[in-house]
């Protein structure tokens, strides 16, 4: 879980990147999509179900991994595998949106959606090694 603001934002610049989502949901915002409580959502992140990364001072989500009324099936095992391979949660979010033609949907993080998840997943994987 990340709780600190990275050195480039603490200037309170908006930090909408080229791998970053397009649109992003609070915490609040989730829990009342998934129909949950914000302390399951709070869970959700810390079991790695979820990735939240800190956007204007406030912990956010990106919208396309709550679809719904679920969280994309291959999320929380994607999240794991790359928090194994040592990556934090900036560091996932930016494996997640980083461009990859090679992939159906252009990015993991779109094709963990659509029926090529698991090259995502294995990809993911073989980061480990």
């Amino acid at each position: 879980m990340t709780d600190s603001v990275p050195a480039d934002q603490a200037s309170g610049a908006v930090l909408a990147g080229p791998t970053d989502p397009a649109d992003w949901l609070t915490l609040p915002d989730v829990a009342e999509r998934l129909d949950l409580s914000i302390s399951k959502v709070h869970q959700m992140i810390r079991d790695r179900e979820l990735i939240a990364v800190r956007r204007d001072g406030v912990r956010r989500i990106p919208a396309d991994l709550v679809a719904n009324k679920t969280v994309l099936k291959h999320l929380p095992g994607v999240l794991n595998l790359l928090a194994d391979a040592g990556y934090d949660d900036e560091a996932a979010l930016r494996w997640l949106y980083q461009p990859d033609d090679t992939l159906t949907g252009g990015t993991g993080a779109a094709t963990l959606g659509g029926d090529h998840a698991r090259e995502v997943k294995r990809r993911a994987q073989a980061l480990g090694f």
